[in-house]
């Protein structure tokens, strides 16, 4: 496995080693220790979750607060999404900056987002399966979510805004002007 450098806090763009002949391919897809040892750091993951969506399905932006806080290990097992991750540390030299890139079962890239971060995905294809882990476990009370479509953010989803589909919760997200201002206080 390699890591892609990318220039946001401590987001990691990682591809596989593929092994591929006339039957097929394989790949490892996760291994703690290699993983950790790319990574600079010990991330142990407790969780997977798995969803199935269409195109033009747009989820997030999404994040954890305090000591609910997720990193998490993104991939696309069928289809093709845009990944886009948020730096909302405030603390951060990119606070308020994203990332995004395209996963996709074909490029088989992953992208680890670490804690501190919002995130969000959505599919450019006719569907898609995401899959990704988590290294704490989903607590309700301490989810949040920012707008896809905040104008300072300026996320470009390489959709038109009329394709888009989003849940009523997500279409109702606070601004990250509003984001912000709840950190203070």
């Amino acid at each position: 496995m390699k890591v892609k450098e990318i220039y946001l806090g401590d987001c990691l763009l990682l591809e596989p080693a593929v092994f591929a002949d006339e039957r097929g391919y394989f790949f490892e897809s996760f291994n703690e220790a290699k993983f950790n040892t790319l990574a600079g750091r010990q991330v142990h993951f407790v969780q997977d979750n798995q969803s199935f969506s269409t195109r033009g399905v747009l989820r997030g932006l999404h994040f954890q607060l305090d000591e609910h806080a997720q990193a998490k290990l993104v991939r696309v097992l069928k289809g093709e999404v845009l990944d886009v991750a948020v730096d909302i540390r405030p603390e951060s030299p990119t606070f308020g900056e994203h990332f995004s890139v395209v996963l996709s079962a074909a490029n088989r890239l992953q992208l680890f987002i670490p804690r501190g971060f919002a995130h969000g995905f959505v599919v450019l294809s006719e569907d898609a399966e995401f899959f990704y882990k988590c290294d704490n476990y989903y607590n309700k009370d301490s989810e949040g979510s920012i707008h896809y479509a905040d104008a300072e953010l300026a996320i470009d989803w390489s959709l038109d805004p009329a394709e888009l589909i989003v849940s009523e919760k997500d279409g109702e997200s606070r601004t990250f002007a509003e984001f912000k201002q709840r950190l203070k206080g």
